[in-house]
């Protein structure tokens, strides 16, 4: 069986949000196959382990954390009501983020939001998440909230489509099958999707932090 395609690295400020490849992918098998037929415990416990990574996905996805967690409850609503569509042989994660993006899209399309949104394009306020280690200098400190800042707002300029790609594949480690499975694409459009999206970061990122 060939393998997936490998993920680029994550541009500078993303890896440091980053947690590493999605795991899990055997017992979330289980714990769905234990949902269907019947187990509620077994859905708590996906919501538990999932809730917080897909609830960050969707906050700069749309940009705004209370409507990201309105997003966050309908998603797994979703997957409630959906739970016997959901194919044993498909990897959870993959479904899960393909309705949330689904979701989001459909948010940020609803024509109310064409002003604050603007197809994505607009530079968004929001504060950096706080790394936690073991007492970075106050230069190391500084450096990591202005790009922080620098990452999240150049991210909220990206077109929705390249945010989401860039996002699952830089942070959430989605390969590009599966990311080209969350958007309803090809593999090669979501390598020139991340492409555009790096590029673009690239080119605003070092203004941005100065």
């Amino acid at each position: 069986m060939s393998q997936p395609p490998r993920n680029p690295s994550p541009p500078s400020g993303l890896e440091e949000q980053a947690e590493g490849p999605l795991q899990h992918g055997d017992d979330d098998r289980r714990l769905m196959r234990a949902f269907r037929s019947g187990d509620a415990s077994a859905f708590e416990v996906l919501f538990q382990r999932w809730s917080g990574r897909l609830l960050r996905y969707l906050e700069r996805m749309v940009r705004e954390p209370a409507v990201a967690e309105e997003l966050m409850q309908e998603t797994f609503l979703r997957v409630h009501r959906a739970r016997e569509k959901w194919e044993p042989s498909a990897r959870f994660s993959t479904w899960l983020y393909t309705i949330a993006t689904n979701v989001a899209l459909n948010e940020l399309r609803r024509p109310f939001r064409r002003s604050p949104h603007e197809s994505a394009d607009e530079d968004r306020e929001g504060a950096p998440r706080e790394l936690h280690g073991a007492a970075p200098a106050p230069d190391d400190v500084a450096h990591a909230r202005r790009m922080g800042v620098a990452v999240d707002a150049a991210l909220a300029e990206l077109p929705e489509r390249q945010r989401a790609a860039l996002w699952l594949t830089a942070v959430e480690g989605l390969s590009y099958s599966e990311v080209a499975a969350t958007l309803e694409t090809t593999p090669q459009s979501v390598k020139a999707l991340v492409h555009r999206g790096r590029a673009a970061l690239v080119e605003r990122l070092p203004e941005a932090a100065e």
